[in-house]
């Protein structure tokens, strides 16, 4: 297998040493960052300082890394700050970091010192995912670092396999079909089988089963580009071939930031809508376009999300026909979807505006469907009016409103929506009813919901109000709490 490509939060965690840059007489190529190397000019003070902002705060990270276990995939996975600090912990961390006090913070982005204080230490709420957003900007973060990245990290190893969907994605024959064309006629893969394929990977995306997405996709992806090879070939099928390249890249973008790898889900959506251009079929393309609207959602571009969702509609409202129930299903997710975009620019009356429009459709639809794996219809349009008014701090809504029926939807819809669901719970202080709900969440997919962010922060949340009996290992709430890495 190739090396995996290094990311950023991999720098200084190779197991052979940590090599530090000189910072005012500080240097260590040692086991323990900070130790100081030679004579410095810089006074103790000024030393001291650059250690408690730049230094100390990265030993713990270090340390946790280099006792990683020693697989590859591991080492992949482990990105960063370790998944048991909260959301406050983690600004903490890149505020230091970056050099910032807590004053110099808040002042960048409007607030207090005492509101920044209080976020940092766990005395008040998380931020709304706007306010992370900007956070993230200025910290010159991903909002995924923020929140704590969606790590796929199970007990299969062989489930893990993000960095060769990685390779997959930049292998360099993707660069130039001239450059790396073969001249020899070789054979190549046909649309139909490799479309069953396909779709029986986006079911296990529905069903919570993202390790086998992520097993299958590496596979799935070269043959995407065999598919691509062969439109540029031959006439007959050119189409079909484009067209489930496209579906292929959506199933990856969607997977990737659903996982956390938001750079890479906008790569996979920026090849599924070219894909999908190719394919001259305007059901491909406005499929192709939820997934550039999942990976800027992943990636806090809030308004890029809402100017390609509503881009996307107009483009597709004038272009199908208006009893077509697969047409119906794909302008309703979309409208869905830029109001989630909506919601967490704090746009309340543009989110509103685009649920009335998905809940006409739904109505015109008739019933809960799965066309193009999208799960549209009535009941889908409740679950996003649920979540984005959870976006907009409406949490007494979401808790008097969030106890319906989902056993009939996809599991990936009726776990988020669980999770969503607890989390109200949790800030309504009805604890009990919140792990009830994140309990059921995991027997319906353990994948989904250890790996999620907004799970970990509500198991912290729950431990809290319960420090006696929540807090103790002995717990079901902290055993839990481990299972999803939000504790030690």
């Amino acid at each position: 297998m190739k090396t995996p490509f290094i990311t950023p939060s991999h720098i200084r965690s190779a197991y052979s040493g940590v090599h530090w840059p000189r910072v005012d007489g500080i240097h260590g190529d040692e086991d323990c960052p900070g130790r100081r190397s030679g004579q410095s000019d810089a006074s103790p003070s000024t030393l001291n300082s650059v250690r408690q902002m730049y230094v100390y705060p990265l030993v713990g990270a270090i340390c946790t890394v280099k006792q990683a276990p020693s697989s590859s995939r591991r080492q992949h996975a482990m990105r960063g700050l370790g998944d048991h600090l909260s959301i406050g912990e983690r600004i903490a961390f890149y505020r230091k970091r970056r050099g910032y006090t807590q004053e110099v913070l808040a002042g960048l982005v409007g607030r207090s010192t005492d509101w920044l204080a209080k976020i940092e230490t766990g005395r008040r709420k998380p931020p709304r995912i706007d306010m992370l957003s900007e956070l993230s900007r200025i910290l010159r973060v991903s909002l995924g670092d923020l929140l704590g990245q969606a790590v796929l990290l199970e007990d299969d190893k062989q489930q893990d396999d993000v960095p060769a969907v990685r390779d997959a994605l930049m292998s360099p024959r993707r660069l130039s079909r001239v450059l790396f064309g073969s001249g020899v006629e070789t054979q190549l893969p046909t649309p139909a089988p490799v479309a069953v394929r396909v779709e029986h990977a986006w079911n296990d995306y529905q069903g919570g089963r993202l390790g086998s997405v992520i097993a299958a996709l590496p596979g799935l992806l070269q043959t995407a580009q065999e598919l691509e090879d062969r439109a540029a070939r031959r006439e007959g099928d050119r189409y079909d071939c484009w067209a489930v390249s496209a579906r292929t890249h959506h199933l990856a973008a969607t997977t990737l930031a659903k996982i956390g790898e938001s750079d890479m889900s906008w790569l996979a959506a920026e090849r599924a809508m070219q894909a999908a251009d190719a394919s001259e079929n305007p059901l491909v393309l406005a499929s192709a376009a939820r997934s550039g609207a999942h990976a800027l959602l992943a990636n806090g571009r809030y308004d890029d999300a809402l100017e390609l969702g509503n881009t996307t509609a107009r483009w597709l409202a004038s272009r199908v026909e208006g009893n077509d129930p697969e047409a119906l299903s794909l302008l309703g997710m979309i409208h869905l979807r830029t109001a989630v975009a909506a919601a967490r620019h704090q746009d309340r009356g543009t989110a509103t505006s685009l649920l009335s429009r998905a809940d006409q459709l739904a109505e015109d639809l008739g019933s809960d469907e799965n066309y193009w794996q999208t799960g549209f219809g009535p009941t889908n349009v409740l679950l996003h009016r649920l979540s984005i008014e959870l976006d907009l701090d409406n949490v007494t809504y979401v808790v008097e409103h969030g106890r319906i029926n989902v056993d009939h939807m996809p599991q990936e819809r009726s776990v988020s929506h669980r999770i969503d669901y607890a989390r109200a719970l949790s800030l309504a202080g009805q604890g009990d009813d919140a792990f009830s709900e994140l309990r059921i969440a995991e027997r319906t997919s353990p994948q989904l919901v250890r790996n999620n962010p907004r799970v970990r922060e509500t198991l912290r949340d729950l431990i809290k109000q319960a420090p006696v009996t929540g807090g103790s290992r002995s717990s079901e709430v902290f055993v839990m709490a481990q299972r999803c890495r939000a504790v030690q």
